[in-house]
């Protein structure tokens, strides 16, 4: 009886996702185990992982089935801990986990449903879509338990940027996971200090100072990283403060400290259907028209595919406003530079 309730027990805590060395602990000989998967009782998920169940699985049941496949001291990370949180969409991609440095464990690709006796709809041919296995000297400091095993947010955060190709999408990676609201910039800033990333220190320090003077989106950090720091524009004041009709309203950069009353408008929608922030945007606008202020308005399209034509925009602008040209183009600018 005994035995039967921890089988139970072990079954619920994994949503029936167990390993080979399991049911022999719980008398299921391999053989019997393979009988049971040719059958189609039983499906084989991933190397030495079996579902009891035959049916499709869950986002959740995969990623139990990646934590069996990584052992014991296995957790979620990267993107997977970041779909946890919130910080990503819900994806159908590999599920990633971090072992202990030593573990055998490697990556598994995508695995597929054999023909059975019990025939399965074409639908559900694909099991599961593999596991991307990362090693960490840290793990024991960055896991916590949060209904799962995985990194805290802040660390997920650090692993995003660190994880990335190259220091460039590293932070782009940083700012869209750290500016989701789920973590706290104080969190990041301690883990970092705690945690030194293994790579891209100091660019990952730099755009943590952004997010900490003011910038507070992925479309706000393109632009400072792809117009203004790529062609040596000055750093405007984010988020400065403007009185509009009594209400504190703030703008996305504000050229004023440079001697130039240039406002740039950064808006991370295509539209605003609330009407609310509409009327907001309208009364901002005029406020700044009848101050006698400049102003540029450009969205997601412009700043990531164009950001050379929106430099050169802006630059246009400051010079025509008095500022001394001091910018410059480049590598992806046209070499026939607008002339001022």
């Amino acid at each position: 009886m005994n035995l039967r309730s921890d089988w139970q027990r072990l079954l619920d805590d994994q949503l029936g996702m167990v390993s080979a060395a399991q049911l022999r602990k719980h008398g299921h000989t391999a053989r019997a185990t393979a009988h049971r998967i040719e059958s189609g009782d039983w499906l084989q998920v991933l190397y030495g992982v079996i579902s009891v169940t035959n049916g499709p699985l869950t986002r959740p049941m995969m990623a139990h089935a990646a934590l069996v496949y990584g052992g014991g001291t296995s957790i979620l990370s990267h993107d997977t801990a970041a779909e946890y949180w919130g910080m990503h969409r819900a994806s159908d991609g590999p599920v990633h986990i971090t072992v202990p440095y030593g573990r055998s464990a490697v990556d598994q690709g995508p695995t597929f449903r054999p023909e059975t006796r019990r025939p399965t709809a074409a639908a559900h041919a694909a099991v599961h879509p593999g596991v991307v296995v990362h090693r960490s000297r840290a793990i024991q400091h960055t896991r916590i338990d949060a209904g799962l095993p995985m990194t805290s947010s802040a660390d997920t955060v650090i692993d995003l940027a660190t994880s990335a190709p190259t220091a460039r999408e590293g932070t782009i990676a940083f700012v869209g996971a750290a500016s989701s609201g789920k973590v706290s910039l104080a969190a990041i800033r301690l883990r970092l200090e705690q945690r030194r990333p293994w790579r891209y220190r100091k660019a990952i320090e730099d755009t943590l100072d952004l997010l900490t003077g003011g910038v507070q989106s992925a479309l706000e950090h393109r632009y400072v990283l792809d117009v203004e720091a790529a062609h040596g524009l000055p750093s405007g004041t984010r988020q400065g403060r403007v009185v509009v009709d009594e209400r504190v309203l703030f703008e996305d950069v504000d050229y004023s400290a440079h001697g130039v009353p240039l406002i740039i408008r950064l808006d991370g929608a295509r539209y605003h259907s609330a009407s609310s922030v509409k009327f907001r945007d309208r009364r901002r606008d005029n406020a700044a028209e009848m101050a006698g202020r400049p102003r540029l308005v450009y969205g997601w399209e412009e700043v990531t595919r164009t950001p050379c034509e929106v430099y050169e925009e802006v630059r246009s602008v400051l010079v025509r406003e008095g500022w001394s040209d001091s910018s410059y183009p480049c590598p992806s600018c046209s070499p026939v530079r607008i002339s001022a």
